[in-house]
């Protein structure tokens, strides 16, 4: 089961990185990186992951995984951003992440991150000052601090 999120977490940055324009394309970048796979695999992997193809202006079509290009913010992260001004803290147990922030801050944030519907992340349960994240099983704590400087990029010093 490790090895399946460690290799879906592998495609979702090779795919984020760069103009990925195939499944062949993938599957090479994939071994370079030490994951023996057969195709078929790949497409179940593609398809848990949502990864769709769209239109590129210079190569065609390339994968996206959809909401995750954050090379470009919209205005709508750019409103959310000063909510990491309400951030306190984060610890950790197991799958578990505790994010504590100022009073009435804690269900703002948690509604932007349910809406951008990171993937590493199952679900928030939010209270006045503080919000339980429940992360997949396999992801790491750096992951989950990426995921949410990709929600807000305001945290980046904060974390």
């Amino acid at each position: 089961m490790k090895d399946k999120v460690k290799r879906q977490l592998e495609i979702r940055k090779i795919i984020l990185k760069g103009s990925v324009q195939s499944q062949d394309e993938l599957l090479v970048a994939l071994k370079q990186k030490g994951f023996e796979l057969t195709q078929a695999t790949l497409s179940r992997d593609l398809k848990i992951l949502q990864v769709a193809k769209v239109s590129h202006p210079a190569r065609g079509y390339v994968y996206v995984i959809p909401g995750m290009n954050k090379k470009e913010v919209s205005g709508e992260q750019a409103r959310v951003n000063y909510l990491a001004d309400g951030f306190q803290d984060l610890q950790f147990s197991g799958n578990l992440a505790v994010l504590r922030t100022l009073p009435g801050y804690a269900s703002s944030i948690a509604v932007v991150i349910d809406k951008a519907n990171p993937w590493e992340i199952l679900g928030t349960i939010a209270g006045d000052d503080t919000i339980l994240i429940i992360q997949r099983e396999g992801i790491s704590r750096r992951d989950l601090l990426d995921t949410l400087i990709n929600v807000m990029p305001n945290l980046r010093n904060k974390l």
